[in-house]
């Protein structure tokens, strides 16, 4: 496929240079949680129908919650196939943040139905059977890519709040597991819960200190 540039804001810039070259079924792969304390990383994979269309689909980090929620119900209508994988806390500390990221990616892609012909990821390079293109920036380059952000993004934040109701007092419908002041206080408060990476350093340190049975290995 060609190398060029895609144009800034051109929504279907990547998918257009894979129909250009013969590969109509183009899957769009992101991920959300790399950056969490607690909970899942999750990566969606979506193929949208070939052909020039205007997308609804923006980067999910652009868009207000009722809106992601509303596209993610659309996607789940248009879009030729999709499919989602989370990969829990302890997980993502016995494989690696990286690794994990990487394997959430590529078995949603081998649950897509039908299989894609071409893959593109923002900036993740994966080990597939079919031409990759993995630029930075990508969910502003291709609607399958911008679609995907909001599936992954919609359903990691449910699972956040359905872990809320099983471990309160994190606050994990608010800030769904990231880093806020109000999270490092709560993990203050009552130490690291079952769905906190170990891996992270602010709850790796708080365990090293020992003011905290690591809760997660019981």
């Amino acid at each position: 496929m060609t190398k060029s540039l895609p144009r800034a804001g051109d929504l279907l810039a990547l998918e257009r240079q894979c129909w250009g070259a013969g590969y109509q079924r183009v899957a769009g792969v992101d991920e959300v949680g790399r950056g969490a304390w607690a909970g899942p990383v999750v990566a969606a994979a979506v193929i949208l129908p070939a052909g020039e269309r205007d997308w609804p689909y923006r980067d999910s980090k652009q868009l207000s919650q009722a809106r992601r929620q509303h596209l993610a119900e659309l996607l789940a209508r248009q879009a030729l196939t999709w499919s989602a994988v989370a990969i829990p806390a302890a997980e993502v500390d016995r494989l690696g943040l990286l690794v994990a990221t990487k394997a959430a990616s590529l078995l949603a892609l081998q649950l897509l139905d039908p299989l894609p012909q071409a893959v593109i990821t923002d900036y993740l390079p994966l080990s597939v059977p079919w031409p990759l293109r993995c630029p930075a920036g990508a969910d502003r380059s291709s609607a399958s890519v911008a679609a995907a952000s909001i599936l992954a993004k919609v359903l990691r934040d449910a699972a956040m709040v359905d872990l809320a109701g099983l471990y309160p007092g994190y606050g994990f419908e608010r800030h769904k597991g990231y880093g806020t002041a109000s999270h490092r206080a709560a993990l203050a408060d009552c130490g690291p819960s079952p769905v906190h990476r170990r891996s992270v350093a602010p709850v790796r340190d708080l365990l090293g200190s020992g003011s905290w049975a690591d809760l997660g290995q019981r």
